[in-house]
């Protein structure tokens, strides 16, 4: 169905309907904006300020908006997201819905605050969002919202599918026996020629990750626009007329695609959201409220003091140098999607470190040959410039560098990323064992002491 704005206004979202709720920018230039957002994980270091960048192009917008958000609204690591049951988050949501139509693809953390999806459904659907998913409820057997929507903006029809990941063990633990997750490629196979049409605006929104995403790409008519996440990767892939991109996390981007016509290849814009930078007063005051009425002491307690900031990538890299050091490694390694954003100058509370450093963790080793480290090295620190065809997804940061010459070399790592050494080091010939009683958080916090 084929919904004008004038004609839904007002209404909730339903299994049929998409809601163009805010403010639809009077068209002055052809075609449509779509900002977009991704794996915010309840960033409150930045939300604000990202907020602000988003109003700002709203209102003085030359041709119509609409949000689109891939998923990963929610961080059970906030501790005072979670203890607030999102409230900083929502009304970020809430504050979205208002400003132009929005529509939003659920991701695995969505029920970090609410183990029952349905219940994310309704709350959002009621703030005027539209809800998409493929995933079921076991209990009904029926989705927990449509797959996909139509939506008319600027003279023009888009058709919008959504798809989630099945990596079931990365949902809350309480959620996943509630749920079925269909596998993304035969998903996709099944699904997406009946919802993707010619003489339309084509777009995917995927929170399915990177190795999926790749597979499904082929099927796609030509111009599409595919927009992936869960990977928290920083990344624009062309594909003839097709764009697929990834918006980072932690509020630290968005994306703007621009489609003047169906057809056209979208042309991407991307703005960083500076941490400290104008910030929208409202959200602002709200995130300090819930600050200040959830952490407590020992979350508000500095832990270490650094120098000078440092990003998500170079956090990384003294995780993973620190990990060998503590442990007397060759080198160390530790997943991207462990860290969150990066350490800011100066004190450092637990509740920044834990933004920071997501998951508490064990510490294994284990010994491999030279050949076998070259090749792991061959898949590590993703965060340049890699090919579509190179990525792995979620990936393993490797450091200190290496010294050559060795032919067995002793390697370290987080127990995560042991446990599925298949994804991060591509290979299950890797025997790992336990290093007793060391923890991941407490080393990095007193390699950062020494730093």
């Amino acid at each position: 169905m084929l919904l004008n704005r004038r004609a839904v206004l007002g209404l909730f979202s339903s299994a049929a309907l998409l809601p163009l709720a805010g403010t639809v920018a009077r068209a002055a230039e052809p075609g449509v904006d779509l900002i977009i957002l991704s794996d915010l994980h309840s960033a409150y270091e930045r939300m604000a300020e990202l907020l602000q960048v988003v109003e700002t192009r709203v209102a003085s917008a030359s041709r119509p908006q609409v949000i689109l958000f891939n998923g990963d609204l929610f961080e059970s690591g906030n501790v005072a997201a979670a203890r607030s049951g999102g409230e900083a988050d929502w009304a970020f949501l809430r504050t979205l819905a208002r400003l132009a139509p929005t529509v939003f693809n659920i991701g695995n953390h969505e029920p970090d605050f609410d183990n029952d999806l349905a219940h994310f459904v309704e709350k959002a659907r009621s703030l005027g969002v539209t809800v998409l998913s493929n995933i079921n409820d076991k209990r009904t057997g029926k989705p927990y919202a449509e797959a996909s929507a139509t939506l008319s903006a600027g003279g023009m029809t888009l058709n919008i599918a959504a798809l989630g990941t099945n990596a079931i063990g990365t949902y809350p633990k309480a959620t996943r026996d509630l749920i079925d997750v269909p596998q993304p490629v035969e998903w996709a196979k099944a699904n997406l020629p009946a919802i993707l049409k010619s003489g339309s605006v084509n777009i995917v929104l995927s929170h399915a990750g990177v190795v999926p995403d790749r597979d499904i790409l082929p099927m796609l008519p030509d111009a599409t626009l595919m927009i992936g996440g869960h990977d928290h990767l920083t990344l624009a892939h062309e594909q003839g007329r097709t764009r697929y991109v990834h918006t980072g996390s932690w509020a630290s981007l968005m994306t703007v695609a621009t489609i003047t016509t169906p057809g056209a290849a979208a042309t991407l814009e991307r703005i960083s959201i500076e941490r400290d930078g104008p910030a929208a007063a409202d959200l602002k005051r709200t995130i300090a409220t819930v600050l200040d009425r959830h952490l407590t002491a020992e979350d508000r307690s500095v832990i270490a003091r650094t120098a000078k900031p440092l990003t998500l990538g170079e956090t990384a890299r003294f995780t993973a140098a620190a990990i060998a050091a503590k442990v007397g490694a060759d080198i160390g390694f530790i997943g991207h999607t462990s860290f969150g954003t990066g350490l800011p100058r100066g004190e450092v509370s637990r509740f920044d470190y834990n933004a920071a450093l997501r998951f508490e963790g064990k510490i294994m080793k284990a010994e491999v040959d030279a050949t076998t480290l070259a090749a792991i090295l061959a898949r590590c620190n993703q965060d340049g410039d890699v090919p579509l065809s190179a990525r792995t997804g979620d990936f393993l940061y490797a450091a200190p560098a290496l010294a050559a010459g060795k032919q067995s070399y002793i390697i370290a790592c987080n127990d995560w990323s042991a446990i599925n050494r298949k994804a991060y080091f591509g290979r299950e010939d890797l025997t790992f064992a336990e290093v007793p009683e060391l923890k991941l958080k407490a080393l990095v916090i007193e390699a950062l002491n020494k730093a």
